[in-house]
């Protein structure tokens, strides 16, 4: 947490009193607001995040690798198993397969290890109050106001990203508000503490989204010499024949067992040179969960992978692939043989390893931009 000075507490006071109004205009009851919003500080260290959110800002390959990694795909098909039979109840009742919404609760939370730990009454209120988007937050202030309220998750368990999102499936409260549902029938909606209403939850969320049960996200695909770039594109969809037509193929020769007529789109996220998909309705339901391009591909690939399917033919265009979370933790490891402080090696590369890694990066002659790659790994590997 970062404190505020004097004159930020200051204001902040000033907003939230201010803000007490409009939040019983949205529901919110006095005697709530004054016990939950006006008892909170708040937490400056929220707001230079606006602008670091690594869908946004990583490399798609080294995002890539940390999500979709051998650990995450090796823990998925172990929830699988553990919850064959809540996520068969999932899928008999909303139409999602398991290993959607398993890959969703993998990249959200990492199937729950990870929640996030901000307070979300005192990240919300700061952003309500402090910089960009303040409109937003608002909103999402009220609406977690009113989770509080209702009683469905103790105001002391909702804490989650510094964004507000919350629980096993990081869900933001309004999106909380408008979709989660009571799957195991205790009468309150918990996606703290209740993995049926989480996974439950997910799949309604998807189903909302216009999820299309028994088909596929899409596929890997190869583009024929030539192809117009310019006809690429989430948004740009032609029919499934006119893109066969073109040539569009599945990379690994499979058929498509969808109508003529189906709409799809081609993706060539990292350029002509890189993998290519071709998706469908199901992928801007996952889309829609995070729009983002890297976000959506990771869940897909991350779903695939948990169905058993192999990983990518087509290798991305870099010479200097990314590192899942096994392989971060060798390198931290290497680090901190080398004599360098990077705290616990827990694969998270935070300022300290990212410190270190330069300092290595400019005793080899690498540019120091402290990025953890394989090229890095491999030469620390060798012991030079």
């Amino acid at each position: 947490m970062v404190e505020p000075t004097a004159a930020e507490l200051s204001q902040f006071r000033a907003c939230m009193v201010g803000l007490r109004g409009p939040a019983k205009a949205a529901g919110v009851t006095d005697a709530a607001f004054d016990q939950y919003a006006l008892t909170v500080s708040p937490d400056m260290g929220v707001l230079p995040l606006l602008d670091r959110q690594p869908e946004f800002t990583t490399a798609l390959w080294d995002y890539l690798a940390a999500l979709v990694d051998s650990r995450r795909i090796a823990q998925g098909k172990e929830r699988m198993q553990t919850h064959a039979a809540l996520l068969s109840q999932v899928q008999a009742r909303t139409g999602v397969d398991a290993a959607t919404v398993v890959a969703v609760w993998g990249v959200e939370s990492d199937y729950g290890q990870n929640f996030g730990q901000r307070p979300l009454l005192q990240s919300l209120g700061t952003l309500a109050c402090f910089g960009r988007r303040q409109a937003f937050f608002r909103s999402e202030l009220f609406e977690v106001l009113k989770i509080a309220q209702r009683g469905d998750v103790r105001a002391e368990d909702l804490k989650g990203s510094w964004a507000g999102a919350f629980g096993h499936t990081q869900f933001m409260p309004s999106t909380y508000n408008r979709i989660a549902v009571d799957f195991d029938g205790d009468g309150r909606r918990d996606l703290v503490g209740s993995i049926p209403d989480a996974l439950g939850s997910t799949a309604n969320y998807l189903v909302k989204s216009g999820w299309r049960s028994g088909e596929p996200w899409g596929y890997e695909v190869t583009l024929p010499s030539g192809f117009n770039t310019g006809l690429a594109g989430r948004t740009n969809r032609h029919a499934l024949s006119d893109w066969q037509a073109m040539g569009v193929v599945r990379v690994d020769g499979g058929n498509i067992d969808l109508p003529a007529n189906a709409r799809a789109a081609v993706l060539i996220p990292t350029g002509i040179n890189g993998p290519a998909f071709l998706v469908f309705k199901n992928y801007d339901a996952i889309y829609s969960y995070n729009a983002a391009e890297s976000y959506a591909l990771a869940i897909s690939l991350l779903s695939n992978a948990l169905r058993g399917q192999a990983g990518l033919r087509t290798p991305w265009p870099t010479d200097d692939p990314g590192l899942g979370r096994d392989e971060r933790v060798e390198l931290q490891r290497h680090l901190s043989a080398r004599g360098h402080d990077i705290g616990a090696i827990d694969g998270v590369l935070g300022s300290a390893s990212r410190d270190a890694i330069r300092k290595e990066q400019a005793r080899l002659g690498m540019t120091p931009d402290g990025r953890a790659g394989q090229k890095l790994l491999k030469t620390l590997r060798e012991g030079r």
